[in-house]
């Protein structure tokens, strides 16, 4: 019994987190031509954990993978892509130790963002369609 609870405490708490997510992203998309970096900031902090320790690995899901499909989801034009881009470089720039935790977490979440996050992109260069891998 107390399992049960534990259990549906716990996935009550995901739905939340899921419903923030959610809702940061509409107020994103309806409020903004391009994507403010805190924005991007608030959903790759879902992934802060990872990022500072290099564990546990996010899987498909998680919170963390949750936000990054939420990159994904928020990089739905050109010019969105390319925002979501510039402030993930200025992360990787800035957290540049966590430089490779930040540039692997589309992989792990089996997501692919349309460019690569490697300090030599140039994100005015970035054109396509993100997509699921």
């Amino acid at each position: 019994m107390v399992r049960m609870v534990i259990s549906h405490e716990m996935g009550s708490q995901k739905a939340v987190k899921v419903m923030g997510i959610l809702m940061v992203l509409s107020w994103a998309q309806t409020t903004m031509a391009a994507i403010d970096c805190s924005t991007v900031t608030a959903l790759v902090s879902a992934c802060s954990t990872f990022i500072t320790y290099g564990a546990p690995d996010p899987i498909p899901g998680s919170p963390c993978c949750d936000a990054v499909v939420g990159l994904n989801s928020i990089a739905d034009s050109i010019d969105n892509r390319r925002s979501v881009c510039r402030c993930l470089m200025g992360l990787i720039a800035t957290y540049n130790p966590n430089a490779t935790a930040i540039a692997t977490l589309p992989g792990f979440c089996g997501i692919s963002l349309g460019f690569n996050l490697d300090p030599n992109t140039d994100c005015n260069l970035v054109d396509g369609a993100a997509s699921n891998e």
